[in-house]
């Protein structure tokens, strides 16, 4: 068994990783994507892998690669397909609706004009999103119809990619408290609430994690969301509102789990290398 795991930085996570397959006695190559040159004519090294865990901070610098893997045939955890979902909100809130998971009323509009009368027409107050994005980052609650026109104008000056799709998003009051659960092979391994002051709660943020019990709605929700966007290794938010009713808001493809491990008690790097190891095997076996 060989494993290559993709990376553009080394984090917590992928020392925890690199320990979990040592202590399992399976070989592995740490891959930097900055470095890497693909050669589409020819694969034969890298079909030397048994499979690639990608663990890269680039969305777009990991789909690439995971589509070139794909086009070769090499197992890849997670999929290109998953990361074509889940790296683009929008085709998360396609997949969560078509598979009848509960999740917050979305907007898509492209020009900030048709934005406006979305929001208008949705009621403050909404949340404003990059369709491509993760830790929390540019995100804005949009209160009151001044707020509205001076982020969209603010965002159509800027006028990169990321502020040219306007993702307008139901807000769900969650009490300052979300929860993030762990999907791993179909089995939801474990949780974490997500606790903060401000209405944004990712640790990356500051948001405070602790033990989330699993209960079988949390549990039904997280595998649901999970099989939606095409299973593997994920990590699915969950907002829980007022009158208790729980929504799906994100699946994340590429999860960080450092502040996961102690509250949860969980081995999330464990569970994550067998997946990898199980999945190898797997497409070996169909293959043979």
């Amino acid at each position: 068994m060989k494993v290559g795991i993709l990376f553009s930085r080394i984090r917590k996570e992928e020392k925890l990783l690199m320990d979990s397959f040592e202590q399992r006695n399976v070989q592995y190559e740490m891959i930097d994507v900055r470095d890497a040159v693909f050669n589409l004519h020819q694969m034969a090294y890298w079909q030397s892998f048994d499979v690639f865990l990608e663990r890269c901070i680039s969305y777009s610098q990991a789909q690439t690669v995971m589509e070139i893997f794909e086009g070769w045939d090499i197992p890849c955890v997670n999929t290109a397909q998953v990361g074509r979902i889940c790296g683009d909100k929008k085709n998360t809130t396609l997949a969560l609706i078509r598979n009848q998971v509960p999740t917050p009323q979305v907007r898509i509009a492209l020009t900030p004009e048709s934005a406006l009368l979305a929001i208008e027409e949705m009621g403050y107050p909404v949340v404003l999103k990059p369709t491509v994005g993760s830790w929390g980052r540019l995100l804005a609650l949009i209160t009151c119809r001044e707020a509205a026109e001076a982020v969209l104008e603010h965002k159509a000056t800027l006028g990169s990619v990321q502020h040219s799709i306007f993702y307008i998003q139901e807000y769900i009051e969650k009490d300052g408290q979300d929860i993030r659960t762990f999907v791993v092979g179909g089995e939801t391994i474990c949780g974490i609430t997500r606790t903060s002051e401000h209405w944004i709660t990712n640790t990356a943020r500051g948001g405070l994690a602790a033990n989330c019990p699993i209960t079988p709605e949390i549990d039904h929700l997280s595998r649901i969301a999970a099989q939606a966007v095409g299973g593997g290794i994920l990590a699915v938010d969950l907002m829980q509102d007022r009158q208790g009713r729980l929504w799906v808001n994100e699946v994340n493809h590429t999860m960080e789990f450092k502040n996961s491990i102690d509250p949860t008690g969980v081995d999330i790097p464990g569970k994550m290398a067998d997946y990898v190891i199980h999945y190898a095997e797997t497409h070996r076996a169909i293959n043979q």
